[in-house]
């Protein structure tokens, strides 16, 4: 074959391969993971096990859709089926610098609904989570939502403000920011322990500080000063799904009488299950009570 019919050869060749088989080695191949599109062009990556009525989990600051493995197994069993994601910046999503807004990330929860075309879905969210599923329903409504639950929510206002006198001063988590621009894994090391119990075993906690290891410096941020200073009060009243709360008596993250009680005293008909004892990170640490509560409640 001479040269000319070479390169018609391999012209033809890379005309009729596929995609991928054109990529550049050097890109990385997306493609091969199952990602949804947002708005401005955010991949988030996804799990999606099982069949049946869907669950949608919306994660911990900081920590990605890893983190539900002891709930998404189980309900698999039960007969659901179970959808996680990274949010934007964390995990296997894209990073980009911004976004990390509650809107920008009640849209990206969108995204993936109505991409996946989810309906009829109980969201389950953790800390954070509660307050993006709240901002959803609030620009998205309720359409595709049958239930709620929120574990150890940071809802309804964090920040101390002249008319929220019992919240936090606001340069607790000021330092807390400067402490992360200079060394967050020695951050997480001190301070992680609290999250869980005394008795859990320190390779499932360094799980879960490895998991926060992988999402960027600045949604680590960002999502923290959307988490003090967004205030959830006048949206809490408007949810009319059944909605159940989940908190422990020793959560050092979100004290119970500044987040839950008072969350759950905000939405009409709501019910609280309070945990003696239980900290933060209840889903790692209470797996089968918490379990056998919100399955009873999905199936209720």
């Amino acid at each position: 074959m001479d040269k000319a019919e070479t390169s018609k050869y391999s012209a033809d060749a890379a005309t009729s391969a596929g995609p991928e088989s054109r990529m550049s080695p050097s890109k990385p191949r997306a493609a091969s993971l199952p990602y949804v599109t947002t708005a401005d062009g955010t991949m988030l990556y996804y799990k999606d096990w099982g069949t049946g009525k869907p669950i949608v989990f919306v994660n911990s600051w900081a920590m990605n859709c890893d983190m539900w493995q002891y709930q998404m197994a189980p309900f698999v069993k039960a007969g659901y089926r179970c959808i996680g994601y990274d949010r934007r910046g964390h995990g296997r999503s894209t990073q980009p610098s911004h976004g990390y807004d509650y809107d920008t990330l009640a849209d990206d929860l969108a995204a993936l609904m109505e991409q996946l075309d989810l309906r009829d879905a109980t969201m389950i969210g953790h800390s954070m989570g509660p307050g993006e599923i709240v901002r959803y329903i609030g620009r998205h409504g309720s359409g595709r939502v049958s239930k709620i639950v929120m574990l150890a929510p940071t809802t309804p206002f964090t920040l101390r403000t002249p008319d929220n006198p019992d919240g936090l001063p606001g340069g607790i988590f000021e330092a807390f920011r400067v402490e992360w621009l200079k060394d967050f894994p020695g951050w997480l090391a001190k301070n992680a322990r609290p999250f869980v119990m005394p008795d859990t075993s320190d390779q499932l906690l360094q799980w879960g500080v490895n998991m926060m290891l992988q999402t960027s410096l600045i949604a680590v941020l960002e999502c923290n000063r959307a988490v003090v200073e967004t205030d959830f009060r006048t949206e809490l009243p408007r949810i009319k799904v059944p909605t159940l709360v989940i908190h422990g008596t020793s959560d050092m993250s979100a004290p119970l009488e500044l987040s839950g009680r008072r969350t759950q005293a905000l939405i009409p008909g709501s019910k609280l299950l309070v945990y003696e004892g239980a900290p933060h990170g209840l889903m790692l640490t209470h797996i089968e009570r918490l379990n056998a509560d919100i399955l009873s409640f999905i199936a209720g």
